[in-house]
């Protein structure tokens, strides 16, 4: 598991959560640092001494050390080891991604070393990453559920694989939620009750739920599924939920069979709004587990 690190706290509550979740999964955590100043050829004014790179780069060094004290104090049991890696953030982290199980980061950040901005390479890393990634963000809990968010696309099917894991994984119960915004045909018929329309069309999504989980009940028979279609904006639907769950599981993208979730802009909001860490799956990635 992959941690990228910048010295800054919200990076050092992702070196928190990485050693828990690496502990979880009994693997070896790694810290990464980018270390982007030889790589910019940045220029000072006359007079004003420019740092020197030796300077800058054990001073990104001890700021490595400092967080592998911090997971190892946090699991004990775990193997830590940390590297600091010349190059873009983005570019460096995408690069870890090809080998890594799974990877962590913040939302944001700008640390002691400006090496890793995370608030800007976020999306890219979500978007391009070889692996699922956790983005620690909001309220970091040992309990409440896992949320999957789902609008019938592959790319949301193995989001759901991965938030099912991660359910198993935690003990936790597993709730499906999926935001619709379906064009009802009996709207502009004035005798058809709309109450009656909206029940009728949120009965059909939740039983679209459950048909889409039918595969996911049978591999996990020990595993609570609760189930959730609303008549909502996706992003806000999720948002909501995040506020009591342990984490929110969506795909990079998605738009499927239910027409209602896009998951490329879902999950970019997920990332700024959330109030717990957020993880995205793309297609065809391993699961983090």
């Amino acid at each position: 598991m992959v941690v990228g690190f910048d010295g800054s706290a919200r990076s050092l509550d992702a070196v928190l959560t990485g050693a828990t979740e690496a502990a979880r999964r009994g693997l070896p955590l790694r810290i990464v640092g980018a270390n982007v100043w030889p790589t910019l050829h940045i220029g000072t004014p006359p007079g004003i001494p420019q740092p020197p790179a030796a300077a800058l780069r054990e001073s990104a060094e001890e700021e490595l050390i400092e967080a592998v004290k911090a997971a190892s104090a946090a699991a004990p049991e775990l193997s830590v080891t940390s590297a600091l890696i010349d190059g873009a953030p983005s570019s460096v982290l995408l690069a870890e991604s090809r080998s890594a199980s799974l990877l962590v980061l913040g939302d944001r950040g700008m640390g002691a070393f400006t090496g890793l901005i995370i608030g800007s390479v976020a999306v890219q890393v979500v978007t391009y990453a070889s692996c699922p990634v956790m983005v620690v963000r909001g309220t970091t809990r040992q309990n409440g559920p896992v949320v999957a968010g789902v609008d019938g696309s592959a790319a949301s099917a193995d989001a759901l694989d991965l938030a099912a894991e991660e359910a198993v994984l935690r003990g936790a119960d597993l709730v499906v939620a999926h935001a619709y915004r379906a064009s009802e045909p009996y709207n502009d018929d004035p005798l058809t009750p709309p109450a009656h329309d909206a029940a009728l069309v949120e009965e059909q999504q939740r039983k679209a739920l459950v048909e889409l989980t039918a595969d996911v009940t049978q591999r996990y028979p020990q595993l609570t599924i609760h189930h959730e279609a609303t008549r909502d904006s996706p992003g806000q639907l999720l948002v909501e939920r995040s506020r009591l769950a342990q984490v929110v599981v969506v795909g990079s993208r998605g738009r499927g069979g239910f027409a209602g979730l896009l998951l490329g802009s879902v999950s970019q909001h997920l990332i700024y709004h959330a109030d717990c860490p957020v993880l995205v799956v793309r297609r065809g990635e391993a699961t983090a587990i």
